[in-house]
């Protein structure tokens, strides 16, 4: 099968939906399917190129498109790729923020549109529109209404043969638009290369990436310190990856507290894949109701660590579930048990979705 990939951008390493879209190509391609990735918006690209890029030791041919080019020779480029490359499917990996800069693509539809031919269209939701939880502003509420326009607008426009998202509370959001949506849980872009160090001598809490603001860390600390005496090792927490402000409130706490930590910073994939398996739970900061849609929740799953959504409050105005294997920490009320559970990997994503587009 011939697969074409629109995305924003693809500089490995600064995209998370750009680096999701890289390693299922790769996997496609081991499969023995022909794949290709466009980068409509590429942030970092100076001038129009087609590049190899290398994921896991599989080459993927990718176009990159910058962000400042106009959208008439933006169209001109990809609709000569398709025409040369003719592919059975397109599959639009859809972000609002990949498209503009200001999360409002209202281009993109009439872009799409002129592009539709006989091709048939998949769109992968990796996010939804802004305002679909109580506690957005007022201002994230009116961009959201124009992003639901913009959206509206994609589907009459292109009439997708199928439609994904990762997890139940956007697929309830989009089937309430009448959108019907699969679920394609995502893999996480960090690759299962490492062997466990059974030598460990503490029980190790991990937080990768990007710590996101108002997260209840203190409060959490405090209920951990609490019940430590149930724990047979003691604790450490790693950090690694880009954590970002955040890091610094964090480490004070620990510091407060006499936590032992260890901040790692950059590394590479073959390193954070060791500490992620030497690891006994990994920390998440993305609102507990969203943490199926995060590449670092992905990983944690893929390495086998139990999560904990250590969030601010985000609550949705409509179709709220209990995420699997997932513990959600409230204050004064924590308990902490390893959760046992199947590993989605790279290679079942990729099947689940050749499998979902074969059938139509």
């Amino acid at each position: 099968m011939k697969i074409i990939f629109l995305c924003g951008s693809l500089e490995p390493g600064q995209d998370g939906v750009g680096d999701y879209t890289r390693r299922l190509s790769g996997e496609l391609i081991k499969l023995g399917h022909q794949v290709r990735i466009i980068a409509l918006c590429d942030y970092q690209a100076i001038c129009f190129n087609t590049e190899n890029q290398m994921v896991e030791e599989t080459r993927v041919i990718v176009n990159r498109i910058p962000v400042s080019i106009i959208n008439n020779q933006r169209f001109i480029w990809v609709e000569n790729i398709l025409k040369e490359y003719g592919p059975d499917w397109i599959s639009l990996q859809f972000v609002a923020y990949s498209f503009n800069s200001k999360g409002l693509p209202f281009w993109l539809p009439s872009f799409l549109k002129k592009l539709k031919s006989k091709y048939k269209w998949h769109i992968m939701f990796h996010e939804l529109w802004l305002g679909i939880d109580i506690e957005s502003s007022f201002k994230h509420k009116c961009i959201g209404q124009f992003q639901q326009l913009i959206i509206k607008k994609i589907f009459v426009n292109i009439k997708p043969n199928l439609v994904s998202t990762q997890n139940k509370l956007y697929q309830f959001f989009l089937e309430s638009h009448n959108i019907k949506v699969d679920l394609l849980p995502i893999c996480g872009n960090i690759p299962t290369t490492a062997l466990k160090n059974k030598t460990i001598k503490f029980i190790q809490f991990v937080l990768f990436g990007t710590i996101q603001t108002g997260a209840p860390f203190g409060d959490f600390i405090i209920d951990l310190v609490s019940n430590k005496i149930n724990f047979i090792k003691p604790i450490k927490f790693i950090f690694i990856g880009k954590n970002g402000s955040e890091l610094f409130y964090y480490t004070t706490i620990l510091d407060n507290y006499n936590i032992c930590y260890e901040v790692m910073g950059l590394q590479s994939e073959n390193v954070i894949s060791q500490v992620l398996i030497d690891s006994d739970f990994g920390i998440s900061t993305t609102p507990y109701f969203q943490t199926e849609k995060s590449g670092v929740y992905a990983a944690y799953r893929e390495h086998k660590l139990t999560t904990i959504s250590v969030s601010r409050e985000w609550t949705p105005t409509k179709g709220q579930y209990i995420v699997p294997n997932i513990i959600k920490y409230e204050k004064n009320n924590l308990n902490i048990i390893e959760v046992d559970f199947n590993v989605f990997n790279l290679n079942s994503m990729a099947k689940q979705f050749i499998n979902s587009i074969s059938k139509i």
